[in-house]
């Protein structure tokens, strides 16, 4: 499990009085307290485990506000809260139990869209418009080696899938009509073996009303392809992540807008080792560089942008670190497994896991 707020190392730290045995004079070094106060609200955050009533591997979290929060993994299993996670209700969609459901997104309480990923017509997309009463099939992949890796919607309208390549070139599918009908875009050629990570939904991200970036793995691979017009014509730029294996490369990608970015990946077969794991962007994805300050120690799978609180949160099978430099450098906050995360304003947060392992972020005060 992961560690709880008793479980987290926290720092001896004297603020204010500073004795002198041979003057037996006290001295107030108060230049210190601004840096002190925020080292210490830097190390507070962690997460808060939640019981999501399942045992079902977790890679899909969507959450909608601070309250409505949306998961799902295999067997056919979505979840749902209403009260933040204090409680879980944990769910199948009828006839999916062979399906692992490693996307999801959630326009709002009712509305949300469920991805599976699989070969061929293990590939899926479903949606309820009714709070999960009923589900239904709104595409099924055609082809047998389809493997359909991430969905995303910029509205109620207009959303995206990814997927392993066919025919040399990634799957883009796009959507104008919620999800009713699906067209398939053609991005640039792909390089031999590269591939999206079906990690945790998010190698897939998008702002504003049209604009979509999805990374890539494999060997000699870890690209990232951009949209601005929702799909239909793409950039490809490449960056110094690891890309020297099948493993290796980039999972998960976040923008806090239309700049400034984070690529964060590794090699999932090696998840405890720290290099070549995180890049940076400062125009729209164009360039990628490596981080000048320490970075994360080990594979991460996810990444997001907390912009009002200043914050960047990795997480992975490893551990999970904190950012509050846009992604410069990086402190480890809590070594518990994880696979997905998502944030809504304001900080309020939830990360997803193996063997039905959620749990809710503690921001620092502010």
């Amino acid at each position: 499990m992961g560690a709880s707020a008793a479980d987290q190392w926290m720092p001896q730290i004297w603020i204010g009085w500073c004795f002198d045995p041979t003057a037996f004079t006290i001295v107030k070094n108060m230049k210190l307290l601004p840096a002190l106060f925020f080292t210490a609200s830097l190390l507070a955050q962690t997460w808060t485990p939640q019981i999501s009533n399942t045992r079902a591997s977790l890679r899909g979290i969507s959450a909608v506000d601070a309250n409505t929060v949306w998961a799902s993994g295999s067997g056919g299993t979505y979840l749902a809260t209403a009260d933040g996670g204090v409680t879980w209700r944990a769910s199948k969609v009828p006839g999916t139990e062979a399906l692992d459901f490693r996307g999801i997104r959630a326009i709002d309480a009712r509305t949300v869209y469920l991805l599976s990923s699989g070969s061929g017509d293990k590939s899926r997309i479903y949606k309820t418009s009714d709070s999960g009463r009923r589900w239904t099939l709104l595409y099924t992949n055609p082809d047998p080696s389809g493997f359909f890796d991430a969905i995303a919607f910029w509205d109620v309208l207009h959303g995206i899938v990814v997927g392993d390549q066919l025919d040399g070139r990634a799957e883009v599918l796009t959507t104008d009509d919620a999800g009713a009908t699906w067209q398939r875009r053609s991005p640039p050629a792909g390089l031999p073996n590269e591939g999206s990570f079906a990690a945790s939904n998010s190698c897939l991200t998008l702002f504003g009303k049209r604009d979509a970036w999805f990374a890539t793995g494999g060997p000699g691979a870890a690209r990232v392809f951009h949209s601005k017009d929702r799909g239909r014509t793409w950039a490809v730029a490449v960056t110094p992540m690891r890309n020297d294996g099948p493993a290796a490369g980039i999972f998960s990608l976040a923008f806090a807008d239309a700049r400034h970015g984070i690529a964060v990946g590794g090699d999932y077969s090696k998840d405890k080792e720290d290099r070549q794991n995180i890049a940076l962007s400062s125009d729209g994805g164009r360039t990628w560089s490596a981080p000048p300050g320490a970075v994360p120690k080990g594979f991460r799978s996810a990444v997001a942008w907390l912009p009002d609180r200043k914050l960047c949160v990795v997480t992975g099978t490893s551990g999970s670190d904190v950012s509050s430099d846009g992604g410069k450098t990086w402190r480890l906050f809590d070594s518990g497994a994880y696979n997905a995360i998502s944030f809504v304003h304001g900080g309020a947060g939830w990360a997803v896991g193996p063997q039905g392992r959620i749990a809710r972020f503690q921001p620092p005060a502010r």
